[in-house]
């Protein structure tokens, strides 16, 4: 549609009265105007042409959104519609017809020779009526200006008046065009906020999409919880149904036990009709029968409440019982699962800081302490001693463990009498990677190992000895005793790195195994396996490059069952060289290794490794004082070589600390003792090591536990380095 002015006009008196009116006209009327625009165009050919105004467009349908398709509604004005500016031609030609139909034709009179009167219009062939030159009155100025008629009568003064109303209408129109932009302006700033709330609705709905998601997972989680709850009540009724069965068993023997006593009662009856006299005597009792029928029957009730309220909190407490069971199995779980990852992460930063780990353990009281232990008595002879039984409490030495969680920390206490008569009480406090109270068994011990005997078959050397003085456990702890419980470390080592191998088959490791046991006595190596007698060969020992280290001339044995091994070391302990003094009554007096080499290669990956494990049982360090040795020429001899050995091991240690404190290259002495020199490349870091200190818990012991103590913790304060993996991969 097109907005288009119509004009409506009277005549009356051969006068023209326009008053001009705007409204939306349809199709139709804008057919009619350009029908009598074309009409008037031959008659106007003298006239200029006149200007248009082009027609403003309107919809009647609101305006929407290109892409939502939102209706975007035009608020609405207030006051009056705007006017619009209308055309010239169609005034004009509206104007003409009118008066053409409201005239007659005036006679035909000759042509003025001026051609300025005014009111006079020019001459027409053809008789018509005149008609006034409003387009060049509208036209401006020029020469068609000064050619206009003046204005003449009433009809001049209304054009002119419509005229000004026409420039009005255009100066309305043009503030119709910019309001109508401001208006678009205003509704393109509502389409862009439609769009951001499009956008939100938009992330709003995919919000609601994955609630509805969780949603769907709970009641999926709510449906298996119903299941359970119904199988739950399936259960429960079908204990219901046995205890009405039991309960309808019950009933129906009373309901005999009632026959029974229905018949005796009949039978009475024919008693009473045969026996007149005693009727009223058989009434009596049957009514008494009957009330205790019912008194029985009572009771059977309330006992059968009694009975299912009792099956109901049995059930309910079996289920408790189940539930806190379940939770107290998933809390030992959980804290075995966590006690193992702090060991792992404990061993890995271990191996990073490259310390030699040291674990402490002290043995329990023997009955042979406190029946063989001596005493000295007052008042005797300056130093005689009278055997007697020792108390326990005087016996043991004041041993204190503080870390009740990790186990790392021990605490020896002593307390003397100083010259002037004062008692003095010294405190010392231990720290270790691990400490192993008196009731702690020999798997207990182990499982704090077994992860290092395990590293053999990921190519790594293992090194792990026990130090401590004599009697203070290190051959229990090593070799253990003859029950599967009391085996000790090296049995229980050989059976995990066997059970590794089994376990690694699946995976392409094929494992070959051979072991070797030697002892190094009076600085002199002998083969424990071997078949010959003691000291006929000579052995020496060799590294390689590739941190090997071999010793001539001993029997190697092929190794294929952890059975084998502990029959090996059946007879490697019947030939160790062992002896009697006054602190042990069997004494190791040599230093014994065990050496497990393991090799493995993988068909699948190419891989292979080489790996060791040497588990070495060093001699007790004693004092010939305390040991009685100095008696004796051999046990003499035995013990300087031990303690000249022991002494060469702590020469390496500190060597090694001052080397891992930067000191410059410092000269490790390996060599001065056969005991340091086997266990170079352990000592060196190429290999994972580890040092079981072993304590006696007696009082009269306490000095040398002291100096063990000392001796361990400059060990565990020792950086050697890294150990390293002895493994390849083959180039095909």
């Amino acid at each position: 549609m097109s907005r288009l002015p119509r004009l409506q006009s009277h005549s009356s008196d051969d006068r023209i009265q326009q008053q001009p009116t705007f409204s939306l006209s349809s199709s139709s009327s804008s057919t009619t105007m350009n029908s009598l625009k074309r009409k008037a165009a031959p008659e106007d050919t003298a006239d200029p042409p006149r200007k248009r105004l082009a027609p403003i467009p309107e919809t009647k349908q609101p305006l929407q959104d290109s892409k939502t398709g939102t209706n975007l509604a035009v608020p609405k004005r207030s006051g009056p519609p705007p006017l619009t500016r209308p055309l010239p031609t169609q005034l004009a030609t509206a104007g003409i017809r009118r008066t053409q139909r409201a005239t007659s034709a005036p006679p035909t009179r000759p042509p003025s020779a001026s051609g300025s009167r005014p009111g006079s219009g020019p001459s027409r062939p053809t008789g018509g009526p005149k008609r006034p030159a409003v387009g060049r009155a509208a036209s401006g100025s020029g020469a068609a200006g000064a050619a206009a008629p003046k204005p003449n009568g009433p009809f001049d003064f209304n054009f002119l008046a419509l005229e000004n109303r026409v420039a009005s209408v255009e100066s309305a129109r043009e503030a119709d065009v910019a309001r109508l932009a401001a208006d678009m302006q205003a509704e393109r700033a509502k389409v862009a906020e439609l769009q951001a709330n499009h956008f939100a609705l938009s992330q709003e709905l995919t919000a609601a999409r994955s609630q509805e998601i969780n949603q769907r997972r709970e009641l999926g989680i709510a449906s298996n919880e119903l299941e359970q709850i119904k199988r739950r009540h399936a259960n429960q009724l079908a204990d219901m149904e046995m205890d009405m069965s039991r309960k309808d068993r019950k009933v129906r023997e009373l309901e005999e036990e009632l026959r029974n006593c229905k018949e005796d009662l009949e039978r009475e009856r024919g008693t009473v009709a045969t026996l007149k006299a005693t009727v009223a005597q058989q009434s009596t009792s049957h009514i008494t029968f009957t009330t205790q029928i019912g008194a029985l029957q009572a009771q059977i009730a309330a006992l059968q409440s009694t009975l299912n309220v009792g099956a109901g909190q049995k059930t309910q407490l079996e289920f408790e019982l189940e539930k806190a069971n379940k939770r107290i199995e998933e809390l030992k779980e959980e804290t075995l699962q966590g006690e193992t990852l702090r060991r792992k992460l404990h061993n890995m930063v271990q191996e990073l800081k490259g310390n030699i780990r040291v674990f402490c353990r002290v043995r329990p009281l023997l009955p042979s302490d406190l029946g063989t232990g001596t005493l000295t008595k007052s008042g005797s002879s300056r130093g005689s001693n009278t055997p007697e039984p020792i108390d326990e409490e005087k016996a043991k030495a004041d041993l204190v463990y503080p870390d009740k969680l990790d186990h790392r920390e021990i605490v020896v206490s002593s307390s003397s009498e100083s010259a002037t008569g004062q008692e003095r009480k010294d405190q010392w406090a231990f720290s270790f990677d691990r400490v192993f109270e008196p009731d702690s068994t020999q798997s207990e011990v182990f499982e704090e190992v077994s992860q290092l005997a395990q590293s053999c078959t990921d190519g790594y050397n293992v090194c792990v000895f026990a130090y401590g003085q004599t009697g203070s456990g290190k051959s229990f702890t090593m070799e253990g005793g003859s029950s599967p419980a009391t085996a000790g470390m090296i049995p229980r080592a050989v059976e995990q790195v066997f059970r590794v191998a089994e376990e690694l088959k699946t995976k392409g490791w094929q494992y070959t195994m051979e072991g070797q046991m030697l002892e190094i006595y009076n600085e002199t190596i002998n083969d424990l396996l071997g078949k010959g007698e003691f000291d006929k060969k000579k052995h020496e020992i060799k590294h390689d490059k590739s941190g090997r280290t071999t010793v001539t001339d001993v029997n190697v044995i092929p190794l294929t069952s952890a059975s084998q091994v502990r029959s090996l070391l059946a007879i490697a302990q019947s030939r160790r060289t062992v002896a009697a003094t006054l602190m042990n009554e069997r004494s190791s007096r040599s230093h014994s290794v065990f050496t497990l080499r393991i090799r493995g290669s993988n068909s699948m990956t190419g891989e292979t490794c080489e790996g060791s494990l040497n588990l070495v049982d060093l001699a007790g360090s004693e004092r010939l004082e305390k040991s009685g040795a100095g008696s004796d020429k051999d046990r003499l001899r035995e013990t300087q070589n031990i303690n000249r050995s022991l002494s060469a091991l702590g020469d390496v240690i500190a060597a090694l600390g001052e080397k891992g404190e930067g000191k410059g290259d410092k000269h490790i002495p390996y060599r001065n003792s056969k005991l340091t020199y086997l266990l170079q490349n352990s000592l060196s870091g190429n290999s994972k090591t580890l040092m079981v200190l072993n304590l006696s818990p007696l009082q009269t012991h306490l000095n040398e536990s002291l100096c063990s103590l000392r001796f361990a913790t400059k060990v565990n304060n020792t950086t050697i380095g890294t150990a390293k993996k002895q493994s390849k991969t083959s180039s095909s």
